[in-house]
């Protein structure tokens, strides 16, 4: 059996759990700045780039610690993959926020808020699974919803693809399905946070 550090060290799942609470943030101010007006998005995104450094830290921070230390909870390499797979959804949230600012989009199709709700639940479900990374315990239920959700997510960015297409003015047409697909991008990269869960709690367990 692998040595563990001890049960009472709980600094590697209490900052998986800062960093989910990031996405968490993510995933609320990104939910807010698409139905809100032009004017509103600008002072939103300048929020979401504070969020991003943050959450940028956080990352930054277990790596430091993975630096620093020589016992682990589980494997080093998984501790820094699952570290930079949360980074990254945060990133996918910042581009597609950024994105609408600059593309100066008037109105987005209505069922990107039905994106932004997958992408609320799916943050929700990653916050209260950094915790049980300590136990290895409830997981399966958890890749299991974020699986669903995904799989919602692929179906709903086909509908918004299809729908963009029925659009004439092509530069729009352009402009909304880069945005889109960055959405549909934070559904996958989401998946893959749980895809490392899952390894981490066959590995283990």
């Amino acid at each position: 059996m692998r040595f563990r550090i001890t049960p009472r060290d709980t600094t590697y799942f209490d900052q998986f759990t800062t960093l989910a609470e990031h996405i968490r943030s993510g995933a609320d101010l990104l939910a807010q700045l698409l139905t809100a007006d032009r004017a509103a998005r600008k002072i939103l995104a300048t929020r979401f780039d504070a969020l991003e450094s943050e959450a940028d830290e956080a990352a930054g921070a277990i790596q430091r610690r993975l630096a620093q230390t020589f016992v682990t909870p589980f494997d080093r390499d998984d501790i820094y993959d699952l570290a930079n797979a949360l980074d990254d959804v945060v990133d996918e949230m910042e581009e597609a926020a950024d994105l609408i600012v600059l593309y100066k989009v008037e109105q987005l199709p209505s069922r990107v808020g039905e994106v932004a709700v997958i992408l609320q639940k799916c943050a929700a479900l990653t916050v209260a699974a950094m915790p049980k990374l300590q136990r290895l315990s409830e997981l399966g239920q958890y890749v299991e919803e974020i699986n669903v959700l995904e799989n919602k997510g692929d179906k709903l960015h086909r509908k918004l693809v299809a729908e963009l297409f029925m659009g004439d003015d092509p530069i729009t047409i352009i402009k909304l399905k880069e945005i889109v697909d960055v959405l549909e991008r934070a559904c996958d990269a989401f998946e893959k946070v749980a895809k490392l869960v899952e390894t981490i709690a066959l590995k283990e367990s």
